[in-house]
């Protein structure tokens, strides 16, 4: 085998991996995107509005996730690492140039990011077990008073095993996760073999008919449509693990099918069955067969243990960013891999991380209520990550303000829409997200004065 069969390999093997790692997060989003785009905005239920919804689902993962990340955020890496802080520090006057104005506020701006998707971290284990958990509730009525002791037992498992690695971690998660987006493409074709017509919405002429007909209650279910692309920015701080050319290959292969496939299901289930809706509330399980509800429902509570996976890698690799940068004092760091320098546990932050996720479980109790606290961070983070990309690809690359605006203001349009549309959560939860970002961020910069003057 030569270098480049090798390389190629290695590739491959590394995309397997980010299954299990990297897009747990984005591919348990089918569990509660959808139903909470009608629920939380008061939209009717009608092929219109199901059409409209997925048309807005279908334009964000191609948007924010293929376009925005993938083609272009994710070649600014800070020497192999990704994620919101690497990409401040290419932004960071070097040793012996004076901090502008401009500079310091941009960096602040970073770190302030980065302490959002701490409070993210903490939020996304505690909705997807949650989500899942409660599938079992649409098998037997009996099951409710289980729900948040058993999604405890299944969060603080989770954790206890952190310390075996990424790659250990990969290998079990990996193929359970090959498995949760093939039934996703299949429970989502089902619908679309008998519903042909939801492909038409793939027209960006239907989100713009939803936006006209019903402007309030769209731009409401704008809030909860940003469910389907909240692990953007995991996806990029966990690209030290894996790389961007693995995280590519397997998105377009297999993460992207199936999403796309189980979303525009949904729609033409709710297209056919407005009232069955209404009345039982979950499309993601109603297209189901009776049969299959409960296995479904384990399946997806094992998916959506993997899907905190992502922020969980992300926080850990953001951490050690932070130490390095002097943002943090220094932690214990261990290195899980002899091969992947990127691959790192740190003790301190996955046992915080537990207590909080736990807590917010007890606290909130339902998916549905944890989803109002869910998105202002992340809508945060990813408007910080554009503004701070313009500056790298001015800085760094010597682009244009003409061609850095013209390819950038568009993903700024949509960054600032999905914040919009996040900040009436803000009474209701997002509160939570803000208070935990704004004491990190505080404690951060507080650490790195100090380091300065001493």
């Amino acid at each position: 085998m030569n270098d480049a069969q090798r390389a190629r390999t290695g590739v491959v093997r590394l995309a397997f991996g980010t299954l299990g790692i990297v897009f747990g997060d984005i591919g348990t989003s089918p569990l509660y995107a959808f139903r909470e785009s009608f629920e939380h905005s008061g939209l009717p239920v009608t092929p219109a509005t199901a059409y409209g919804i997925a048309s807005v689902v279908f334009w964000s993962l191609i948007v924010v996730i293929s376009a925005k990340y993938l083609a272009l955020v994710m070649r600014a890496d800070n020497r192999g690492e990704g994620g919101i802080l690497a990409l401040t520090a290419l932004v960071m006057p070097r040793p012996g140039q004076q901090a502008t104005r401009i500079g310091a506020a941009i960096v602040t701006l970073g770190v302030f990011g980065t302490a959002l998707l701490y409070g993210d971290g903490l939020i996304t284990p505690a909705i997807s077990v949650l989500s899942a958990v409660e599938g079992f509730e649409v098998a037997t009525s009996a099951f409710e008073a289980w729900v948040i002791p058993v999604s405890i037992a299944i969060l603080a498992l989770l954790f206890v095993v952190q310390h075996r690695g990424t790659a250990r971690i990969a290998k079990v998660f990996s193929p359970v996760m090959v498995v949760w987006f093939a039934v996703l493409g299949v429970l989502g074709g089902r619908q679309v073999a008998s519903h042909p017509a939801v492909l038409r919405a793939v027209s960006p002429t239907y989100a713009v008919e939803l936006f006209a007909e019903h402007p309030w209650k769209a731009f409401l279910a704008l809030g909860s449509v940003f469910l389907v692309v909240t692990g953007g920015e995991a996806l990029y701080a966990d690209m030290g693990h894996f790389g961007r050319r693995s995280i590519q290959l397997s998105w377009y292969a297999l993460v992207l099918p199936g999403l796309l496939l189980n979303y525009f299901g949904q729609a033409a289930f709710l297209a056919d069955n407005a009232d069955a809706f209404e009345h039982a509330g979950n499309p993601f399980y109603q297209m189901a067969p009776a049969w299959a509800v409960t296995p479904l429902a384990a399946l997806a509570t094992c998916a959506t243990v993997i899907a905190s996976q992502a922020l969980i890698t992300g926080a850990f690799s953001l951490t050690v960013q932070a130490v390095q940068l002097d943002y943090l004092p220094r932690l214990a760091i261990e290195h899980t891999s002899p091969q992947h320098i990127g691959q790192v546990y740190v003790p301190l932050v996955n046992w915080l991380l537990m207590l909080g996720c736990i807590a917010l479980v007890i606290t909130f109790r339902s998916s549905s209520a944890l989803a109002s606290a869910y998105g202002i961070a992340v809508t945060t983070t990813m408007l910080i990550t554009t503004l701070i990309f313009y500056r790298v690809v001015r800085d760094r690359w010597q682009w244009s303000a003409v061609r850095a605006l013209a390819v950038l203001l568009p993903f700024l349009v949509v960054d600032a829409a999905f914040l919009a549309a996040n900040v009436p959560k803000i009474p209701s939860g997002g509160w939570l997200s803000l208070l935990v970002g704004l004491s990190l961020v505080v404690q951060m910069t507080t650490w790195r004065q100090g380091r300065e003057l001493v």
